[in-house]
């Protein structure tokens, strides 16, 4: 069952509540208050008893590397070696995995790139029919990976916005479930698996900080519903503070938070995170107050130079990818991040370029 945290009705299955608030499962898991040692080898579904969806739909997603990163002072979570090639896998797979459980047959996703590779992928290999709403602008190299995964590409022109109004249409009009990765509650337990692995990598331990890119915050509100969980389980002892980073130009939980300083360069360049209205806005601003964090926003140029360090470097990622040791580094100029322990999420793969 799902509730609306909101004005509590619940319901078998809806994206969205009458109200217009997003959706929550009704009854969570509470995992035991003894850690066990998860085998990497089950992937994320290896945290089985925080997850609210039965197994349904995996391809080995999961267990994403944890590695040091001196030029940066900080480790790198490398995001972008899951097999579609973005973190986007962690909440297709739970949210596939419950859309088979549905009995399902067709899906409908709206996405700039990565969350439409992966729906349209764990689609694929759920045997579910699906489609998917794009801008008319994105990259290639999205398309691409949708297409050869036998889902259909809906072009719309317009805003980002304009193409969730579309997808939310063919929904309303009945063609498909709505596989969205901004409303579905399933969508957001596959990411918090992100939190449960790196405490996992570290020894039941977590970092100081993770400083990591906010568009719809689905990474972000992962991190934090993960980190609280293992909290709340008595894993951990405590949440980091979660640092988001936005684009220039689109950042408006920047603009909640920091009035002054409004950013008007833009940033073409992380066109994964230009989102100018997060439908879990209230939340990301929660989690950045409950954790002592914050949210910064960082222009193409910075984009661009974190992207060149990190090409040379070995990791060769997409430019939004870049925008979190973008953000550590403005951090850091502005003495909110010290010699803290920071992990930065590395989360799309330059293969999609």
């Amino acid at each position: 069952m799902l509730r609306c945290p909101d004005c509590g009705t619940e319901y078998r299955d809806r994206w969205r509540c009458e109200c217009g608030h997003p959706l929550e499962f009704a009854d969570p898991p509470r995992p035991a208050p003894d850690a066990f040692d998860p085998d990497p080898r089950a992937g994320l579904w290896a945290f089985e008893p925080f997850l609210p969806v039965e197994r349904r739909v995996s391809l080995g997603e999961g267990y994403a590397p944890l590695v040091d990163a001196p030029g940066w002072d900080a480790a790198f979570k490398l995001e972008y070696v899951h097999p579609t090639g973005s973190f986007k896998d962690r909440g297709a797979t739970a949210m596939l995995s419950r859309a088979a459980a549905l009995g399902v047959d067709r899906v409908l996703e709206d996405s700039s790139g990565n969350a439409g590779a992966a729906v349209a992928t764990y689609a694929a290999r759920a045997g579910i029919d699906c489609a998917v709403y794009v801008p008319a602008d994105v990259k290639p190299g999205k398309v691409r990976a949708i297409e050869r995964a036998g889902a259909e590409v809906v072009r719309v022109e317009g805003s980002r916005g304009d193409v969730t109004d579309a997808c939310v249409d063919a929904v309303q009009s009945g063609e498909g479930w709505y596989a969205s990765h901004a409303w579905n509650p399933a969508f957001f337990a596959g990411t918090a698996t992100f939190a449960l692995e790196l405490a996992h990598q570290r020894d039941w331990s977590v970092p100081d900080a993770v400083v990591c890119p906010v568009g719809h915050g689905t990474l972000f509100l992962g991190a934090y519903r993960g980190f609280r969980a293992l909290a709340e389980a008595g894993w951990t002892d405590r949440v980091p503070r979660l640092l988001g980073v936005q684009a220039d130009g689109h950042a408006p939980i920047v603009c909640d938070l920091h009035t002054k300083q409004r950013g008007a360069g833009g940033n073409d360049l992380a066109d994964g995170i230009r989102i100018r209205e997060p439908v879990r806005r209230e939340e990301i601003l929660t989690a950045i107050e409950v954790t002592g964090g914050d949210c910064i926003a960082v222009d193409e140029a910075a984009t661009g130079r974190a992207l060149d360090a990190l090409h040379k470097r070995g990791f060769y990622v997409e430019p939004t990818a870049a925008v979190g040791p973008a953000g550590l580094r403005a951090y850091r100029e502005r003495g909110v991040l010290d010699d803290e322990g920071v992990v930065v999420p590395l989360t799309g793969s330059g293969l999609k370029g």
